[in-house]
């Protein structure tokens, strides 16, 4: 009989054993690797996680924060950088100074008429956020000509104190309208050249006072006149309490025998104090 060697078969069931045995291994090795974290690469930091003022300690500068990110210093960096404020316009008080220029004629027969440059000054309180009571001073002085030969042209002066209403109309952080009417009366010089004639003058300011005179200049003579106005106001703001003024106005006055209409503007600085 030959010999043979053969390989031995392993029973079914140890073979089943063995091959949940390994199975198991697999599962418990691939459960362990997903439940361990994975290492990843340190992320640098954004401009706007490093401090603006710390360095590397290579002696490199500083990354410095992106625009925007970094907080502020203080609050008064805070308001510097902020918007500029209009005003609120709930304020009790205006009060205004400026130059003025107008216009008026010096005599009833008088062909031209005359300016006259000066100031103005005027206050007003708001009894209303809209409405407000007005006190108002004028003065002007000009040269106006004259119909006698000795003179060319001769120095008018006038002194003007009226009052009234404003109204406060469109209005915003950048400008402000009004509106005013005002009444008066104007104090009216005009003898002043003949007053200051070297020698004495040859010739009267006005016919009432032509005696022992040769004749006159064709003015009125010095005198009270009733004064009024109507206008308006623009106010171009530079802040929450002052004001860049433009304020023109037609006039009227009665020194002769008639009411007549002239034209005046000022041009200066609002100042509002006073809160409601």
């Amino acid at each position: 009989m030959l010999p043979t060697t053969l390989t031995p078969v392993l029973p079914a069931s140890r073979l089943a054993g063995r091959l949940a045995t390994l199975a198991l291994a697999a599962f418990t090795t691939f459960a362990a690797a997903q439940g361990t974290p994975q290492s990843t690469a340190p992320q640098a930091a954004t401009p706007a996680q490093q401090p603006a003022s710390s360095s590397s300690s290579t002696g490199q500068p500083a990354v410095q924060a992106a625009p925007g990110t970094a907080p502020m210093a203080n609050h008064r960096a805070a308001v510097a950088l902020a918007p500029g404020r209009g005003p609120s316009y709930n304020n009790k008080w205006d009060l205004y100074g400026g130059i003025n220029l107008m216009n008026g004629q010096a005599g009833q027969n008088l062909p031209r008429r005359y300016n006259m440059g000066g100031g103005e000054g005027q206050v007003t309180y708001w009894i209303r956020p809209r409405l407000g009571i007005a006190g108002d001073y004028r003065f002007g002085a000009g040269t106006t000509p004259v119909l006698s030969p000795y003179y060319n042209r001769v120095v008018i002066m006038q002194h003007i104190f009226g009052g009234g209403v404003q109204y406060r109309g469109p209005r915003n952080r950048y400008a402000a309208v009004n509106y005013h009417a005002f009444a008066g009366a104007t104090d009216g010089i005009f003898d002043y050249a003949v007053q200051h004639y070297p020698g004495g003058s040859p010739v009267a300011a006005c016919p009432s006072q032509a005696t022992g005179q040769q004749g006159n200049l064709g003015l009125y003579c010095n005198h009270t006149s009733a004064w009024g106005a109507v206008g308006g106001s623009i106010d171009f703001n530079q802040g929450p309490k002052l004001a860049i003024r433009l304020s023109p106005d037609l006039t009227f006055e009665h020194f002769g025998s008639e009411t007549r209409e002239f034209f005046a503007i000022s041009l200066g600085v609002i100042y509002r104090f006073g809160q409601r």
